[in-house]
């Protein structure tokens, strides 16, 4: 039953994927907008590939450790449709988390930058993927599993929510009515793809955006009217974009700061867990900052960081 339901994940997603996807090559063509590049394209795929082929290889691992935790649960459901709705709410509020822990420390943006370096928008940007997130992604589900949800419908969850993730990678799908209230959409994920700084770290979540409401991350897509034309990538633009770069250059970063001989272990942890774009000298810009600048409010430490935008 739980392979089926993967299965049919598959046999569903894929069809959908590829008639989106074709649908947006089509009507970008049409209205002369260069929404696709084939480079871009190939390194998304390629990033895709590595993060799948890492979460199958590590999957046996992390079900395992949600299984021992789910065997130790202090809840039992006993109405099914309570059961589900309970976890995708649970699921996506966690996951909410994962992605702003992955936005405000240095650690986990080294990680997740991958995701963000595109400076294309389009729904094949929805499979860049941050490689070695699978490695730490299931400590936050860590709770679902003591709460009484099975590890294969945590995982089963999360996946299909990922259909959804994809779906919001577009510029050819403007505001969609009632939906902006309470879903993520292709404007609210706009926004959290721009690297201007007024819409630096907003709009995490992945499928709900009463989250970000919730926690003060929303920020509403404006037109270029009110605020300036989007920008989408890293607010300093890789200089190399191989391959390996795009996964590694954020730790090669962290590890030339670390390495430094004029700076204390303080200033050395800093650099590793403090929010992105921390610098002790202030030779380079937290988002905060950014937006601070941006402003004319001079420094701040306030906001949530990085020095390449995230995603």
């Amino acid at each position: 039953m739980d392979s089926f339901r993967e299965q049919l994940l598959i046999l569903l997603g894929t069809p959908f994927y590829i008639s989106i996807i074709g649908l947006e090559r089509i009507l970008s063509t049409k209205r002369h907008i260069l929404l696709h590049t084939l480079k871009d394209t190939l390194t998304n795929i390629y990033l895709m590939i590595l993060n799948s082929l890492l979460d199958l290889v590590f999957r046996a691992v992390y079900l395992v450790i949600l299984g021992y935790f789910y065997q130790h649960r202090v809840i039992e459901f006993h109405t099914v449709i309570l059961y589900w709705l309970i976890l995708v709410l649970l699921e996506d509020f966690l996951y909410y988390w994962l992605h702003r822990f992955d936005h405000e420390i240095r650690l986990f943006w080294a990680v997740h930058v991958t995701h963000h370096s595109s400076e294309k928008m389009n729904f094949t940007v929805g499979f860049r993927s941050s490689v070695f997130q699978p490695l730490y992604r299931f400590f936050y589900f860590i709770p679902l599993a003591l709460l009484g949800f099975r590890p294969v419908d945590i995982v089963f969850i999360y996946s299909a929510t990922q259909i959804w993730g994809i779906f919001v990678h577009t510029e050819l799908i403007n505001k969609m009515g009632w939906l902006e209230y309470v879903f993520v959409t292709p404007s609210h994920h706009r926004v959290h793809h721009s690297s201007n700084p007024k819409y630096l770290d907003k709009n995490m979540g992945m499928f709900l955006i009463i989250w970000d409401k919730l926690f003060g991350t929303f920020q509403e897509e404006l037109p270029a009217s009110v605020y300036q034309p989007k920008q989408y990538g890293l607010t300093i633009p890789l200089e190399n974009d191989n391959p390996g770069n795009i996964i590694f250059h954020e730790w090669k970063s962290i590890w030339q700061d670390i390495q430094r001989k004029d700076i204390e272990w303080k200033d050395k942890i800093q650099y590793v867990i403090g929010p992105p774009g921390w610098s002790h000298d202030g030779s380079r810009l937290t988002s905060g900052q950014l937006k601070a600048k941006e402003s004319g409010e001079g420094d701040t430490n306030k906001d949530t960081a990085y020095n390449a935008q995230i995603t």
